[in-house]
């Protein structure tokens, strides 16, 4: 229950777990940087799944699935690749009692797998493009781990296609981006950036990465999802080519693209408080709960008034808003539910007692702010709809005013530093850049900020400005932040 929460101001990492632990969406594993996704956390996974799975089959997207274990030589076959994945492999070195010929590694990512079987798949241009996404588990050796955000193995998705043409590919790159800011934006209610990576922070093996970020209520950056165009490095890597139109040879162009369980970290730290989960309507598992109040005496009229209420919900609400609990269970008392409630995010409680009953009515209160209103029992259905599409909206307007009270723009160093200094700073920086990776190393290990995206649309705002950095002209303005 709440008290079991700390307080986001006392110790916001430990807030963090607490809320996570408590609202039972994940548990420690006994294997070390692992977790155990719990029946409600799996249950907020199936509704992200659900819904991005769609979002992918509408933009002509169809799923497969591709072994878990990848010979060791395939990662070799792209050097930037291996390079950038060597501390984290997991490797299998035998198998059945004996010493495997070449060892195996557990996939990280599935470029080099995937990419093998296309080799076999695409011979011509009649094959292209060639779009595939598979929902899986991956394996990174992570030092420092923390549920939701960083673990050892975590469940993902990772599309990966292929095309004729450099251009149609980096269309497919920004289309994809853009299903990924769509369902962050509209079904997390979560405002994010967009952007491309600078050379340091891009996926190792790609031309260009694309990502979506978002900031979290510590004022840290959180990587939410991205988008990777690939050029035709995999293809060169795995001898990928194909017949184009006028019959002669070429390597195919490619994309990659995954988010992960860490949406659920997100989600928490983007709208819950010291009260436990807050989720929006959109994605909660649970959309309204109904808690009658009653004693032994009234019991079962109470009862059967809940119910008449629980079945115009489900009957009337239609497909987005149905999810509806009936809580009868009689072996806690009702504060004990509500808090309860509460603790798990759902976004709309219904409190029914006795002269709720007499007086036909019944009493909504919303997750996000805690009001409470008394409604005609005939108009719960209604209220309730309009409710959850309120609350929906209001924690995308509410994050995105935290975040526009958080982002500043840097015209000096010192100014940046200011911004990063002490436990409490953070936010988003704005700030004119060179390109110059020596500079943007520096400003890492100086301030704990790393450049989250090139903004799109900033380029022009960059001429004629200098880079606080190194006093050259300014080719960029970036994005920095302190991160997850």
């Amino acid at each position: 229950m709440a008290e079991k929460i700390t307080p986001r101001s006392t110790n916001y990492s430990d807030w963090y777990i607490d809320i996570v632990t408590q609202a039972k969406l994940a548990d420690y594993s006994p294997v070390k940087g692992s977790m155990v996704i719990r029946p409600r956390g799996y249950a907020l996974w199936e509704k992200i799944q659900g819904t991005l799975d769609k979002m992918f089959k509408d933009t002509g997207h169809t799923n497969a699935y591709f072994p878990l274990l990848i010979p060791e030589s395939f990662l070799h076959k792209e050097a930037e690749h291996v390079e950038g994945f060597a501390p984290e492999l997991a490797v299998v070195t035998h198998g059945g009692g004996a010493k495997l010929d070449e060892p195996l590694v557990i996939r990280p990512t599935s470029e080099t797998i995937i990419w093998s079987m296309y080799k076999k798949w695409i011979q011509s241009y009649r094959d292209l493009p060639l779009l595939i996404n598979q929902w899986a588990n991956v394996v990174r050796w992570e030092k420092r781990t923390r549920l939701f955000l960083r673990t050892t193995e975590f469940l993902w998705q990772e599309g990966h296609t292929a095309h004729g043409s450099s251009e149609e590919a980096v269309e497919e790159t920004l289309r994809m981006l853009e299903v990924y800011r769509t369902f962050a934006e509209e079904y997390m209610a979560m405002p994010v950036l967009t952007g491309v990576k600078s050379e340091s922070e891009k996926f190792a093996g790609a031309v260009n990465t694309y990502a979506i970020e978002a900031l979290m209520q510590d004022k840290r950056a959180l990587q939410a999802g991205t988008s990777h165009f690939l050029g035709q490095n995999f293809a060169k890597a795995f001898d990928v080519t194909f017949q184009t139109k006028d019959g002669t040879l070429d390597h195919v162009w490619a994309t990659s693209w995954g988010v992960s369980t860490r949406l659920i970290g997100a989600l928490i730290m983007a709208h819950s408080d010291d009260n436990g989960l807050v989720l929006p309507p959109k994605l909660a598992p649970t959309q309204a709960v109904i808690v009658p109040i009653f004693k032994t005496q009234n019991k079962a009229e109470v009862l059967t008034y809940a119910d008449g209420i629980y079945q115009a919900l489900r009957q009337e609400l239609g497909t987005d808003f149905n999810r509806v609990v009936l809580d009868d269970d009689d072996s806690n008392s009702p504060g004990w539910k509500f808090a309860e409630w509460e603790m798990v995010g759902v976004p709309v409680r219904i409190e029914l007692g006795p002269r709720d009953m007499e007086n036909q009515k019944a009493v909504l209160v919303r997750r996000d702010t805690r009001e409470k209103e008394i409604v005609e029992v005939s108009q719960v259905p209604k209220r309730v709809r309009e409710l959850l599409e309120d609350i929906q909206t209001n924690l995308y307007n509410r994050a995105l005013e935290f975040r526009k009270a958080n982002t500043f723009e840097a015209n000096s160093y010192e100014e940046f530093r200011e911004f990063f200094a002490g436990d409490g700073g953070g936010g988003f920086v704005l700030a004119p850049w060179s390109g110059d990776a020596k500079a943007e190393a520096r400003v890492k290990e100086e301030t704990k900020a790393t450049i989250r995206v090139l903004p799109f649309g900033n380029e022009e705002k960059a001429q004629g400005r200098t880079c606080i950095f190194t006093g050259e002209p300014a080719k960029f303005m970036a994005i920095f932040a302190k991160a997850y």
